[in-house]
């Protein structure tokens, strides 16, 4: 167990979660410690917070007061999730809970999965400070490469160049393929079986 946090069991995911698909997996293989739900209008808050904490260091530059820095990141959050409502509207956006052994639960972050026939899509994995380097993304991220290898499918992302998760990325078996703009795009195949196909 993880800090005390008690297993993850399928009665645990939202009722709101697919019957099919990346939470339905978590439930069912489970990720110790943690609850996955689908995010809602109610957690738009929370989404924020998590964003604004991926733009600290880079506003740490910047002579904005935390307000106005608040304010802007505010703006950027709702701007990718508007982003991500358009460009992956079938995508799984979850809210990662960690649940302790009295049933008291703490959002600690969120996850955004997209299953798609050609490939299983990592949109976004992002934890509070507090619950990082504590290796839960590395749990979360082994659960992804799961999930894609059951449907013989290869698991995708973008990263930015400098962006220090990509020696994890690295490590699971992703490599770049090729450069997107801002992002690098890195894949992890799908297994080959015996005989040279692929799962």
């Amino acid at each position: 167990m993880i800090g005390g946090l008690r297993p993850l069991a399928a009665r645990d995911v939202s009722h709101g979660a697919r019957s099919h698909g990346y939470a339905a997996f978590v439930a069912a293989a489970g990720v110790e410690g943690f609850v996955v739900r689908p995010a809602t209008a109610a957690d738009e808050k929370f989404i924020a917070e998590v964003y604004a904490t991926t733009r600290e260091e880079e506003l740490r530059q910047v002579a904005w007061t935390d307000a106005q820095k608040r304010a802007f990141t505010d703006w950027q959050s709702a701007q990718q999730e508007r982003h991500y409502a358009t460009h992956y509207p079938d995508a799984e956006r979850l809210i990662l809970v960690a649940v302790a052994a009295d049933g008291a639960a703490t959002h600690v972050g969120r996850i955004y999965v997209d299953t798609t026939p050609a490939d299983v899509r990592l949109m976004e994995m992002t934890l509070l400070p507090a619950w990082r380097n504590r290796g839960i993304g590395s749990r979360l991220l082994e659960q992804v490469i799961a999930y894609a290898d059951r449907l013989g499918r290869d698991a995708s992302l973008h990263v930015e160049p400098f962006n220090p998760a990509k020696r994890m990325y690295e490590r699971a078996g992703f490599a770049v393929v090729e450069t997107r703009g801002l992002y690098e795009f890195m894949v992890r195949p799908a297994p080959i079986l015996r005989g040279g196909f692929r799962s």
